[in-house]
């Protein structure tokens, strides 16, 4: 429940204005509701030891380079299948559509995922979930990837914001099962933008 709360949230914030042109403030904002969610107890994924002592999560510094417009294409038909996770958990997705977009002249392609569950719930609708790993994971980014929020795009093109990018829980406490990023959602460059790992 309180991640669920954290993304209505987030998306409520951030999410509405996805389509829109990036600036700063914006990401910068994401990440202070972030840090005021992780710092809040009854809300932080944290561990009671870590929160004792959390100051504040250590990202990236802000980089326009990794808000990214990207090309949505809608892809039909597709087969509801159980997303893998770190327990023995096994929710139900289905791929909605796929963003192809470009970094430093190199094209790339994320798939952007619905869980069925959630979209049966009130506000979650139109809720996406756009998990990815890079080249930093496992050195400067967490090893298990990293996730963003969206909603479902209301044109054909949308600004990705990496910089908006944070961890699963799982990052910061055992206790919890978080979707593992499918392989196809690898990419082949550092993403350095958004949260960086939480420990060493």
């Amino acid at each position: 429940m309180k991640k669920l709360l954290f993304i209505i949230n987030f998306l409520f914030l951030f999410g509405a204005n996805a389509q829109e042109k990036w600036t700063e403030e914006s990401a910068k904002l994401s990440q202070e509701q972030l840090n005021k969610e992780y710092a809040t107890v009854g809300e932080s994924p944290l561990m009671d030891e870590d929160l004792a002592v959390f100051k504040g999560l250590d990202f990236f510094p802000l980089n326009s380079k990794f808000a990214v417009e990207a090309t949505f294409v809608r892809t039909e038909n597709e087969k509801i299948f159980k997303m893998k996770t770190s327990t023995a958990r096994l929710p139900e997705y289905v791929k909605y559509g796929e963003f192809h977009f470009t970094i430093d002249n190199t094209d790339y392609k994320l798939n952007v995922y619905q869980n069925i569950d959630l979209t049966k719930k009130e506000g979650y609708e139109d809720y996406l979930f756009l998990p990815f790993s890079d080249i930093t994971c496992g050195k400067e980014s967490y090893i298990g990837g990293r996730y963003i929020d969206m909603r479902i795009p209301k044109s054909e093109t949308i600004i990705i914001d990496f910089n908006t990018a944070y961890n699963p829980y799982c990052a910061y406490n055992h206790k919890y099962s978080c979707p593992i990023v499918p392989l196809e959602n690898d990419l082949n460059i550092e993403i350095r933008a958004g949260v960086k790992k939480f420990h060493d």
